[in-house]
């Protein structure tokens, strides 16, 4: 699996659970869980193959990004910072729909 297959995988079940997030449809343990899940294999997939070579796509510089806001604000700060949910649905639509760029998303690899 290259990085490229990775965060085309990863990304839209990231989007669909921010979005059920936002919407009071899913705990936002579950999202902290499918967090370490993701981190895991990812970990594993860079001891395996040399994924740090292939430069990083949009998509999976918004995946890195919303992955590193649910990791870093705590769930009533997501739901209820106007900026902080505008980021996460704005991240969520770019990766299931595309267009422009979120602005303020810098996501890199771990």
């Amino acid at each position: 699996m290259t990085a490229n297959d990775f965060i085309e995988t990863k990304a839209p079940q990231l989007a669909y659970y921010g979005k059920a997030f936002l919407e009071d449809q899913l705990d936002y343990k579950e999202i902290q869980l499918y967090m370490w899940d993701v981190l895991e294999e990812w970990q594993h997939l860079t001891e395996m193959t040399p994924t740090m070579n292939v430069p990083q796509s949009d998509t999976e510089k918004v995946f890195w990004h919303l992955l590193h806001c649910f990791d870093k604000w705590p769930a009533w700060a997501l739901r209820g910072n106007q900026f902080l949910r505008q980021q996460v649905d704005e991240c969520c639509d770019y990766i299931n729909i595309g267009g422009n760029l979120p602005q303020l998303c810098i996501g890199i690899r771990p």
